[in-house]
């Protein structure tokens, strides 16, 4: 295998992973709202066709009802969300790597990077529940034509008005469900391909652009196939009304199995797939971007 990065700077951390986040935002969020507008349309009635018949249907009706801004909807909150988010989530798989090396030259096994990568998925849900929540209830109201909520302030006031701390963390064990497998897998595969992309007497830190956009890409899909069908059950769960699922996920996953069958905990599958690969390499090459430029510009910070 070949070198491991240098010692994460929590400060480089925090900007570098901030700003690789707002690149995955800015180039993901309008399939995201596809995604999620697919996992929570209602079952169709008998004789009804469906609201959305597929991942571009909803595309097309969501441009042509709401214009560009329809896509963007609810994008303020996992923006706000992402500068700390993919810090910790950085900063948390280097910790994840250091704690399993006994020696800071010690080369870590594919199954030690997953675990580390799991570790970044723990750090990262006390953010992201709260984000996924807000964003979850924008992204679907415009689509059910009720305006309840003006904003991601707005949604996250009312939401604490209504049902206090546990309203605006409803959904956190299956966020932690979706995440924490998902990001081993991710950091994983990434660490994966970065070595095998890595010519022959070149260090992993001289990959070119593209081979960083493909490693990222491809990443970003191996993360969705773990993630979706949880991602699926949190988008249901985070969007019902108060009480109707007392049990929780099994809830969820019961009603949905029975209704719809084990297929719908696949819904969104095109859209998250054909996001997950632009998203993801614009993610890793902004994140690797933004290192070289802070260890040029402040290599002692």
């Amino acid at each position: 295998m070949a070198d491991q990065p240098k010692p994460i700077s929590p400060l480089k951390n925090l900007l570098a992973g901030g700003f690789g986040g707002v690149c995955l935002v800015f180039v993901g969020h309008p399939l995201d709202t596809v995604k999620v507008r697919l996992q929570t349309q209602p079952p169709s009635l008998p004789g009804q066709p469906p609201m959305y018949s597929g991942t571009f249907d909803c595309f097309r009706k969501t441009l042509f009802r709401e214009g560009i801004r329809g896509l963007y909807r609810g994008m303020a909150a996992p923006i706000i969300g992402v500068t700390p988010m993919f810090a910790v989530c950085f900063f948390g798989f280097g910790l994840g790597k250091k704690l399993q090396q006994k020696h800071p030259e010690d080369v870590l096994s594919y199954p030690q990077l997953f675990a580390a990568g799991m570790l970044s998925g723990v750090f990262t849900t006390g953010i992201m529940t709260p984000g996924e929540r807000i964003k979850c209830l924008l992204q679907i109201q415009a689509s059910s034509g009720e305006t309840k909520y003006t904003g991601t302030l707005d949604c996250a006031k009312k939401l604490y008005q209504e049902f206090g701390i546990r309203g605006i963390y409803k959904g956190t064990v299956l966020t932690l469900m979706r995440d924490v497998p998902a990001s081993g897998m991710y950091f994983m595969t990434y660490e994966w391909l970065k070595n095998i992309f890595t010519p022959e007497g070149k260090r992993v830190s001289e990959l070119s652009a593209p081979r960083i956009l493909v490693a990222g890409g491809v990443a970003g899909i191996f993360n969705w196939a773990v993630a979706i069908p949880p991602d699926v059950l949190k988008s249901r769960f985070q969007t019902a009304p108060p009480g109707k699922y007392p049990n929780g996920f099994r809830d969820v996953l019961r009603e949905l199995i029975r209704d719809e069958g084990v297929t719908s905990l696949y819904k969104g599958f095109n859209a998250v797939m054909i996001r997950a690969f632009p998203a993801n390499a614009a993610c890793f090459l902004g994140f690797e971007v933004a290192m070289k430029f802070l260890n040029w510009a402040t290599p002692n910070l």
